[in-house]
């Protein structure tokens, strides 16, 4: 690449590029254990030092909502995802919701259900 040539760092159909570093601050691992059916719920306000998208973590889990629809939602890597919820959680600003009853994670119907909620996000 030429001194004079640019360097395109986004694409227009494709959006901004955003490092999930960035929206992590470098962390790979949430402080929480979570998995895809572990259902969240806000339980009150965002602490002010967070990021716009816990924000809108927040917003999506006014109801129990499981971390694999946050993330379709916020169109984020599940780990991203996780680490984001976990540091709300942290704050006390969201919960883990336990299931009425036990899922089997490994349940066909269950998980085409999940999948076809997936792709209407």
């Amino acid at each position: 690449m030429t001194a004079d040539e640019e360097e395109v760092w986004i694409d227009e159909s494709a959006g901004p590029l955003v490092r999930p570093y960035t929206v992590t601050d470098g962390r790979t691992r949430p402080s929480v254990e979570l998995d895809l059916l572990s259902l969240v719920v806000a339980d009150g306000a965002l602490p002010p030092a967070l990021d716009p998208e816990h924000a809108e973590a927040m917003r999506l889990c006014r109801t129990p909502t499981s971390v694999a629809e946050v993330a379709a939602h916020l169109r984020l890597p599940v780990v991203v995802t996780k680490i984001l919820i976990a540091d709300l959680m942290d704050h006390r600003a969201m919960s883990r919701q336990m299931a009425h009853t036990a899922a089997d994670p490994n349940d066909r119907a269950l998980l085409e259900k999940l999948l076809d909620g997936l792709q209407r996000a």
